[in-house]
C-alpha cells in the first residue's frame, strides 16, 4: 500500500500564554488553511525565530494552540541559525535548543522548545491493522524514484482522529526529490532503535 507523503517546512506551536506575548492579549489565530490531521491548521500568523548567530523571519504558526511550545526545523536551517537540535517526537523538547521568537507585540525566549522532528507515520488503528503493524514503534520506508532510498527508524503515531500519511522535514523531502504523487511503502520493521 502506497503512502501520501506531507513535508513540513520549518514551524511553531505555541501556548495560549506565549500567543498572548507574542499578538496581543486575547489574540486568536488566523486560520489560513486545514492541514490534513483533523484540527490541525496553517495560520496567517508568523513569527521570526532568532539566536545568537542569525535568524529566519516569517516562521508558520500551527495551530490550534498547545500546551507547550516549540519550534520545529529542518538541519539546514538549524546550520543558518548556529544550532544542534535533537531529533524528537513532537511534544518531547527536554534539553532541546534555546530560541527566541519574535512577533509584532513582543518576544519569548524559549530555554528549550527547538528540535528537528523524527521522521514519522500518521495511523488509525484501522490503518495499523491493515499494515500489519499492531505492536510495532518504529519502521523502514521506501521511498520510489531517481533519487529514493530507504529511511530507517521512522515512527509510528496512532490517534483515531489521524489520517495516514508519512511527514518528512524539508531536508529528507528535497533529498529525495518528493513530489505530491510520490508514494511511501513500508519495507519492514526497523531494527534500529
Amino acid at each position: 500500500m502506497g503512502i501520501n507523503i506531507g513535508i513540513s517546512n520549518r514551524h511553531v506551536h505555541l501556548t495560549k500564554e506565549h500567543l498572548d506575548i507574542l499578538f496581543g492579549e486575547n489574540y486568536e489565530l488566523t486560520k489560513r488553511n486545514d492541514l490534513s490531521q483533523l484540527g490541525q491548521f496553517a495560520c496567517e500568523e508568523v513569527v521570526t525565530i532568532k539566536t545568537a548567530k542569525n535568524e529566519i523571519k516569517k516562521v508558520r504558526i500551527l495551530g490550534p494552540v498547545r500546551n507547550y511550545t516549540q519550534v520545529e526545523i529542518s538541519k539546514t536551517d538549524a546550520f543558518t541559525l548556529g544550532l544542534n537540535p535533537p531529533v524528537r517526537e513532537s511534544g518531547n523538547v527536554k534539553n532541546s535548543e534555546a530560541i527566541t521568537l519574535i512577533g509584532p507585540k513582543g518576544e519569548v525566549t524559549l530555554k528549550e522548545g527547538c528540535i528537528i522532528a523524527t521522521r514519522h507515520i500518521h495511523a488509525n488503528p484501522d490503518d495499523v491493522k491493515e499494515l500489519n503493524l499492531e505492536g510495532v514503534n518504529y519502521v523502514d520506508v521506501k521511498i520510489p524514484g531517481l533519487k529514493g532510498g530507504i529511511l530507517h527508524h521512522v515512527s509510528i503515531k496512532v490517534d483515531p482522529s489521524y489520517t495516514l500519511e508519512l511527514h518528512l522535514d524539508t531536508d529528507d523531502g528535497n533529498a529525495h526529490l518528493i513530489t505530491k504523487d510520490t508514494k511511501a511503502i513500508i519495507v519492514g520493521e526497523s531494527n534500529e532503535e
